[in-house]
């Protein structure tokens, strides 16, 4: 078995936020996205599509040109890029489907598609929401008359907020980056490959959100990393990175999960930020983790300093 994927579970702690919004059910309420477990509690959560716009962005703000949008090829379609990804650099890493209708009245339409190579779970609490509510009034109507003369009234309305520890999971194909679908023409050099890679990972590690931050600035980028470097594509930590009240994580199922697929890691590394995580044993600052996990992308595409 050869390295081909790497895989990162992180966490973000959030103080006081409304991370992403959810539909309606109440006029004046704001909801955010939440998820319901068996035993009755909702989890708040972040969607992948919301993430995946952030580490779009992200790699806009770092100095890549982003693939234009354009019309879709079938009327009422999704709008699409302009499906190069040997020139944008989020086509290749995030994919793109387009459905074409056949030019015959009654012929088979065609799709063109790439998988994205990049596979984004959900950035979900930890912690269940408490009903917790932001109460705000909007006085921008004060002192001023409708058409029909009488006073423009505040408008009083309610965001749903949360406080606690979120878990999201990413993983690299990196087998896949610069090659296969759409590239039929050739592939990417290697040294192209690994910059687009170093490249993601600078996006995922200042991860922010543009959604609901005018007036609940929150950091969602990761604070711990628990990754490894894959002889498989498996995302081994998905589930098993946990943190109690008191924000302490427990290394005893993480390494149980080095123990259990051992002879699928090529290599691995626990890192946190000292300011929210403790750094215990075997655990290093985040500069490290992620100096680490570069180098992982360095040594499969074969480039030397």
């Amino acid at each position: 078995m050869k390295t081909n994927s790497i895989t990162i579970t992180y966490l973000s702690k959030v103080s006081f936020a409304s991370l992403n919004g959810a539909d309606k059910e109440v006029d004046n309420i704001n909801p955010i996205k939440k998820i319901t477990l068996a035993n009755g509690e909702e989890l708040p959560y972040v969607s992948s599509q919301a993430l995946r716009r952030a580490l779009r962005d992200r790699l806009e703000e770092i100095g890549y040109e982003l693939s234009p949008i354009q019309e879709a090829s079938a009327k009422k379609g999704a709008p699409k890029t302009q499906i190069r990804p040997v020139d944008f650099i989020d086509d290749d890493l995030f994919g793109y489907m387009d459905a074409a209708p056949s030019k015959e009245e009654k012929g088979k339409g065609t799709s063109v598609v790439r998988t994205s190579p990049i596979r984004v779970e959900s950035l979900v609490a930890l912690t269940n929401y408490k009903g917790d509510l932001d109460y705000a009034t909007n006085f921008m109507g004060k002192g001023h008359k409708k058409e029909n003369g009488e006073d423009i009234q505040p408008n009083i309305f309610e965001t749903e907020i949360h406080s606690g520890i979120y878990r999201g999971t990413i993983l690299i194909e990196l087998d896949r980056i610069g090659s296969g679908q759409g590239f039929e023409k050739g592939e990417l050099t290697n040294k192209q490959k690994s910059e687009r890679v170093l490249a993601f990972l600078n996006a995922f590690r200042n991860l922010w959100s543009s959604g609901r931050q005018t007036r609940f600035l929150a950091d969602i980028s990761p604070k711990f990393i628990a990754a490894a470097c894959m002889k498989v594509k498996n995302p081994i930590f998905l589930e098993a990175v946990n943190a109690d009240k008191n924000g302490q994580i427990n290394f005893d199922k993480l390494n149980s999960v080095l123990t259990d697929y051992e002879s699928f890691i090529e290599d691995s590394v626990f890192a946190a930020q000292e300011a929210v995580f403790s750094l215990g044993e075997g655990v290093t600052n985040l500069k490290n983790g992620f100096s680490k996990i570069e180098s992982w992308v360095k040594r499969y595409y074969g480039i030397t300093e």
